[in-house]
């Protein structure tokens, strides 16, 4: 654990905040001409030295001033910098922008994720809750031809997913409709986490032996409950306000960025890391990143729903220099506004 003196914490703070806004490498008389330390600007000359000792800062170039390193950003967060508060003004914009959501659920994560990357003028991420931590409210089966069958799960939080099973037996519509009006019976209410669990049970019962009818439908629930609990999705807002920043200037940079963007697999996998860590808000910064064609870039994120049984994650994809202590109060915000809707949406 590095420990820094007062003044290392007022320069390390002051080159960071600076390049944050600029861009570039900041020297010791830009920060002596801000009026945050009264010393000379060899004094802070010497202090830079020693932050990039510690390997807190670097210079890119001889004459250059310094920039923060992942070390230095992250010492910066976790311990310097003072998040500020949302203006009244501002948790209302993006309350009532939530507020007016449509009752299709698909529409409010699309909108959460545009909300995130407007007002954050970065990428804005939302993965979709997962629907083994839900409840079960309705399953209908569509046949759409001799040997596949569609099938629509919808939870009480509003979730609607849709998949497609092959079935070779023959059956007809009539027949998929007392289906589904048998499962839908059985696993009414029930926490999507049980549902494998209850079919399961219940093909082992007598009933599932005798009554050939009810034992086709747990089949058919069995196989579409694998198909669907496990899939994930997200939605992707804002790439392009990635170009406005001038260190993703360089072409071959950004279409390996965006090329990522369309690997939504690989997003998802780096939001499931938010849901598996501790709750509240998660900061992975360039090279503590995994995926490499991402290390050039932090990620600002957090769970929502209940905090001892998260649904999804959303977030905002950004440059290294992104203005943390403006984008994290926005994220932390609309988080929570989130898991408020989707708790409402269940209760009902």
């Amino acid at each position: 654990m590095i420990k820094l003196t007062q003044r290392d914490q007022v320069v390390l703070e002051a080159v960071i905040t600076d390049y944050i806004e600029t861009g570039e490498p900041v020297g010791s008389r830009t920060i002596s001409k801000g009026g945050t330390m009264k010393v000379s600007p060899a004094t802070i000359r010497n202090v830079m030295a020693d932050l990039e000792e510690l390997g807190l800062l670097f210079q890119p170039h001889t004459s250059a001033g310094r920039v923060p390193t992942v070390k230095g950003l992250r010492l910066y967060l976790d311990s310097i910098m003072r998040s500020r508060q949302l203006e009244r003004k501002e948790r209302e914009f993006i309350r009532e922008s939530l507020r007016t959501h449509p009752q299709d659920l698909n529409e409010l994560l699309h909108r959460t994720s545009r909300i995130l990357s407007q007002y954050c003028r970065q990428t804005g991420v939302v993965l979709w809750p997962k629907l083994n931590v839900t409840r079960f409210k309705h399953i209908e089966f569509i046949r759409v031809g001799p040997q596949h069958i569609m099938v629509i799960l919808i939870s009480k939080a509003g979730l609607v997913h849709q998949t497609y099973i092959e079935w070779t037996a023959e059956i007809n519509q009539d027949e998929l409709d007392k289906l589904g009006r048998y499962v839908n019976e059985l696993l009414e209410d029930l926490p999507l986490s049980k549902v494998r669990d209850r079919i399961v049970a219940e093909m082992r019962s007598e009933k599932a032996l005798f009554d050939k009818l009810f034992s086709r439908a747990l089949k058919l629930a069995q196989q579409a409950i694998q198909n669907t609990i496990e899939d994930s999705e997200i939605y992707i807002e804002g790439q392009t306000n990635l170009f406005d920043n001038p260190e993703f200037a360089d072409v071959a940079m950004m279409r390996r960025i965006l090329h990522t963007f369309e690997d939504k697999s690989r997003i998802i996998r780096l939001l499931d890391m938010t849901l598996k860590a501790s709750s509240g808000i998660q900061i992975i910064l360039g090279t503590e990143n995994e995926l490499q064609e991402l290390q050039e870039m932090s990620v600002i994120s957090s769970p929502y729903g209940r905090a001892d049984n998260p649904m999804g994650a959303l977030g905002v994809i950004g440059p290294l220099r992104m203005d943390y202590s403006r984008i994290i109060p926005v994220v932390e915000f609309t988080a929570k506004l989130l898991s408020q809707i989707l708790e409402i949406s269940e209760e009902d």
